[in-house]
């Protein structure tokens, strides 16, 4: 029997809201976090939106490996770069401020970079190409994580999930958006499959003994304990060119992690050396350009929106109606939920009434529980 319940985004990030705040964000930066979060679901990346509210935020606070004040440390700060150190705080309020800096510099200077140490999660990495888009700009940004990818010919997690994320206006309703990882999967969705008690494809997971893994469940539990690793984009060996996935996610460890003198691999796993948990130490980086320092903004919109209609409008394969370009489907998901609201399933329900009942929340009524 199918239980979802659809409740207002509006609500939700009120919710999302009180809840940082009943933990000891500030209300500013709590404004941050919960709109990070819900416009991931918004934009239909379940895997990043209010699924992680709990696990990726409220238990690290409670826990101590993540501070709720951000106390953000500007290192170095030139006409065109700045090195911050997040000192372990809210990782999404780092980032929007981190990106904020890129863009004052780009708007002056025409090119502006920002890189980050010490920083936390901080959801998807396309809310702050869109800080970019808003401004007229190409923003540019990604982040290393916790050992997840085994290098080609490995099976060893050695490199975060690692996304490379760019993000250009155009003349059309939506921007181009690229979002994703460098992995062909990640632990998010990976999550997303055990909820549903499905088997992830075969090509996503290699384990130790270098035989590929398919159940959910114990995919988690293996890559928890460095027994399993996730492929780079292409999959196991060179046939299928991983080994370009795992480049372009050195790249993003490299720019993560070298220019800030930040950590890296494997000092990101949240323990140390006795096990004992700490600050993940998780590095960003962010760029702005300014599109007017080459071309008009109109004309580079209209162009690339050119480039992106000639895409779409190019021959389909037999079986195909539709060709889709980066930015388009998460459009398309906020289309199809603004007016039905956020899809709350069961597991979401508990976590939900869990942070509810433990912080006093009981103004909010949800329709479960």
């Amino acid at each position: 029997m199918n239980n979802d319940t659809y409740i207002p985004f509006d609500y939700m990030e009120n919710f999302i809201l009180d809840v940082f705040k009943k933990v000891g964000v500030p209300e500013n930066d709590a404004k941050i976090c919960a709109d990070v979060i819900i416009s991931a679901d918004k934009r239909g990346i379940d895997s990043h939106g209010i699924s992680r509210l709990k696990q990726l935020y409220y238990d690290r606070i409670k826990a101590n490996i993540q501070k709720p004040l951000t106390n953000l440390e500007i290192k170095t700060d030139n006409p065109t770069t700045t090195v911050i150190d997040g000192n372990h705080g809210m990782g999404q309020v780092i980032s929007y401020k981190a990106m904020e800096l890129a863009i004052k510099k780009a708007q002056t200077f025409g090119l502006g970079m920002s890189v980050v140490r010490n920083s936390t999660h901080f959801g998807i990495a396309g809310y702050y190409l869109l800080q970019a888009i808003e401004q007229g700009m190409i923003g540019i940004c990604g982040t290393n994580a916790r050992p997840s990818i085994a290098p080609t010919f490995g099976v060893e997690n050695m490199l975060g999930t690692n996304p490379l994320s760019f993000g250009f206006p155009t003349d059309e309703e939506f921007p181009f958006v690229l979002d994703c990882a460098t992995s062909i999967s990640q632990r998010g969705i990976i999550e997303s499959y055990e909820r549903q008690n499905k088997e992830i494809p075969a090509s996503w997971v290699i384990n130790n003994t270098g035989l590929t893994e398919t159940d959910p469940h114990q995919v988690l539990i293996d890559l928890a304990f460095g027994q399993a690793a996730l492929t780079p984009l292409g999959g196991i060996g060179e046939e299928n060119a991983g080994y370009k996935g795992y480049g372009y996610a050195t790249v993003v460890e490299i720019l993560s992690s070298a220019l800030q003198n930040g950590a890296y691999m494997k000092a990101l796993t949240g323990f140390d050396e006795d096990g004992n948990r700490r600050p993940y130490q998780l590095g960003h980086f962010f760029m702005a350009i300014n599109v007017e320092a080459f071309i008009n903004l109109d004309k580079f919109k209209k162009n690339t929106g050119n480039i992106l209609r000639d895409l779409r409008n190019s021959k389909k394969a037999p079986g195909h109606k539709q060709i889709y370009t980066a930015g388009e489907k998460e459009y398309l998901a906020w289309m199809e939920r603004k007016d039905k609201g956020l899809l709350i399933n069961d597991a979401l329900k508990k976590d939900i009434l869990n942070l509810k009942n433990e912080l006093n929340l009981h103004q909010y009524k949800f329709p479960f529980g």
